[in-house]
């Protein structure tokens, strides 16, 4: 049951729970603010082995109290380890982790997570230059107060040089974070957390992670053994200098890693001027709800949209520019989003294409894919929009993306197939 007060707090309410403690916001009355509580969790695995691991965890984030003083790590104000009540008086951060932005339909700006990462960078560098290896480095321990400033949490699976108490061994920390020389028994160094922060940020900027799967062995595989797919296919904006960043730091070699957060840090920096002409981000709501108006996207949900948006590129074509020339070839799909397209062959107008009208691809029946080969040519007889997907970036997408996608697709070209012909000219010509 939740308790009415903790030493001198007042509890508020519940922040969260875990395997070793309960979060509590609670009022601190002598300072006049709002604190956050970690309170050790007094259940009990009935494994004596995990329950004194889990204390060790508890324990080791305790140790640090007031003495890691950075402005882009939570500040610890008090740490009470007693026989009756173990608890961590932490600030409080009310816009919580990046937790809720590692989803399609929910990702942060490039140009807001880009100086995010560049300040954890500079908190880990801190915490590295006194003894202190974080090896549990993901989104959810990255927080954001009430001004955005990114703040680092949770030092309870750290790496402790000089600590007084036994540090806990072996697999700490998030296996889908982990470095692959972790998971083959080696220890943790700043190399192996700088491969956790490449991980975070491929997730948030992707909306997914690299390596996943349901178990903890099948994952630790493929973290050991796959390639995790180009960021260029999943989203193909975000600039190139950006993913050679997330690539490097990801690396398998951590010789082939940057050496120190410095490093990392300067990369970013040198990378945050180029973010000026990614638009991409400043729109996307106002593409997502003209998306939605569109009777081809009237099967997707909101998060498949926002998941086929990161995907696809958005081409804009001025009136009476040719898009297509007569037998190209073309392995992509095209969607009209707003405007007209002629489709002339021979100097004779056979259709216009108006929004939400598609073209491309064809083969979306399953089995091999054969080129499309357009027996015509395509001009914008207004200022066109169009959203193009690349065939082989839409096989990346979520299943039921894709399904639902082919099904459009398909009724869009069996609907067109049923209309007479437009310019009154001969239906084989279609």
């Amino acid at each position: 049951m939740q308790p009415n007060a903790i030493g001198r707090y007042s509890i508020l309410g519940e922040l969260g729970r875990g395997s070793t403690a309960v979060v509590y916001i609670a009022d601190d009355p002598f300072n006049d603010r709002k604190v956050a509580i970690k309170v050790e969790n007094v259940v009990k695995l009935g494994r004596p082995e995990e329950d004194a691991r889990l204390r060790k965890l508890f324990l080791n984030e305790a140790s640090l109290a007031g003495k890691l003083h950075h402005p882009n790590i939570v500040g610890v104000y008090d740490a009470v380890m007693d026989e009756a009540t173990r608890y961590i008086v932490m600030e409080y951060l009310p816009r919580g982790s990046l937790s809720p932005y590692c989803v399609e339909s929910n990702l942060l700006p490039v140009s807001h997570l880009v100086p995010i990462m560049f300040k954890c960078c500079h908190a880990l560098n801190y915490a590295a230059q006194h003894g202190v290896v974080h090896r549990d480095v993901k989104p959810a321990n990255m927080l954001l107060d009430e001004r955005s400033e990114a703040k680092i949490s949770d030092f309870g699976a750290a790496l402790i040089f000089h600590s007084t108490h036994t540090q806990v061994s072996g697999l700490v920390g998030s296996p889908a974070y982990m470095a692959p020389e972790r998971i083959n028994g080696e220890d943790a160094n700043i190399q192996s957390d700088i491969y956790s922060l490449g991980v975070s940020m491929y997730q948030l900027l992707t909306g997914r992670l690299p390596f996943d799967s349901q178990s903890s062995m099948s994952l630790m595989r493929k973290i050991l053994r796959d390639e995790p797919v180009p960021i260029t296919m999943l989203r193909p904006s975000i600039p190139p200098p950006l993913m050679d960043i997330v690539r490097r730091a990801m690396h398998r070699d951590p010789p082939n890693r940057y050496r120190n957060w410095v490093d990392v840090a300067k990369a970013l920096a040198e990378v945050f001027p180029k973010l000026e002409a990614l638009d991409d981000e400043i729109n996307a709501t106002e593409k997502i709800n003209q998306l939605r108006d569109l009777e081809f996207f009237s099967w997707f949900e909101d998060v498949e949209l926002w998941e086929l948006l990161r995907t696809a590129v958005w081409e804009h074509y001025k009136q009476g520019e040719s898009m297509a020339q007569e037998g190209a070839r073309t392995r992509s799909y095209y969607v009209i989003a707003s405007g007209c397209l002629n489709v002339t062959k021979n100097g004779n107008l056979l259709r216009a294409l108006k929004p939400s009208d598609c073209f491309g691809e064809a083969s979306t029946l399953g089995g091999p894919r054969v080129e499309a080969e357009p027996m015509a040519t395509l001009t914008a007889a207004t200022d066109v929009d169009i959203v193009k997907i690349q065939a082989d970036q839409l096989d990346l997408l979520s299943e039921g993306c894709q399904l639902r996608f082919n099904k459009a697709f398909l009724h869009a070209l069996l609907n067109r197939l049923s209309q007479p012909n437009s310019s009154g000219g001969n239906p084989n010509q279609r």
